[in-house]
């Protein structure tokens, strides 16, 4: 697993944009953001493929943040990426995640396969698919970013800097319908991508202590 932080980016894709454009003027922030939105996914949250993912009994289903993300092999240098699985309980905004919804144990899946720089080509020819329980739920075209991979590695650059072992999602999608995916308790998560092999996670009730 990995050692470093784990990032992750919201609206980044042009339809989530859309989606949440009319909230954008609203309280606190009365504008559209102008720099990436960020959060923290910390080493409580990581999942390597193949895990069975805890989900508690309060929640009848998680949202499934298909993505494939950027590790740093240098300061601000991309090494290579790894698929991951941004889980977090369905929440309103997206102006402040809730550290609650989005860094449950487990919440992230990681891909077992890095594919470096130069195998993996142009970040902006990217795409996924999602399936739950073996049926397709979702695809993820990366040509839709707001910011492609390079440009918003140079905007997070701008104000921090990612170290070696970093990681930094491109950010998740949502579907036609103007939402991510949905999985409950006993179903089976596949992200899959060309060149990237595939992430696979089961959601499993959560053991009381």
């Amino acid at each position: 697993m990995n050692t470093g932080t784990v990032y992750g980016t919201l609206l980044n894709f042009r339809a989530e944009v859309a989606a949440f454009a009319p909230k954008m003027n609203d309280a606190p922030y009365k504008a559209p953001p102008k720099e990436p939105v960020l959060y923290v996914k910390p080493a409580n949250t990581w999942s390597a493929h193949g895990a069975d993912i805890p989900v508690p009994a309060r929640v009848p289903q998680v949202e499934i943040g298909a993505t494939i993300a950027m590790v740093m092999k240098t300061a601000n240098t991309v090494g290579g990426w790894v698929l991951m699985n941004d889980l977090s309980i369905p929440h309103t905004s997206f102006f402040r995640p809730p550290v609650k919804f989005k860094c449950l144990d487990g919440f992230l899946g990681v891909g077992d396969t890095l594919v470096d720089v130069a195998r993996a080509g142009d970040p902006s020819q990217f795409k996924l698919e999602v399936r739950i329980d073996g049926v397709v739920c979702q695809t993820v075209d990366f040509s839709q970013m707001v910011r492609n991979a390079a440009q918003l590695l140079a905007d997070v650059s701008g104000f921090m800097t990612l170290h070696t072992g970093d990681v930094l999602m491109l950010g998740c999608d949502i579907t036609p319908g103007g939402a991510r995916p949905l999985a409950a308790v006993g179903q089976r998560i596949d992200i899959s991508a060309p060149g990237f092999g595939t992430l696979t996670n089961t959601l499993v009730a959560e053991v009381a202590a």
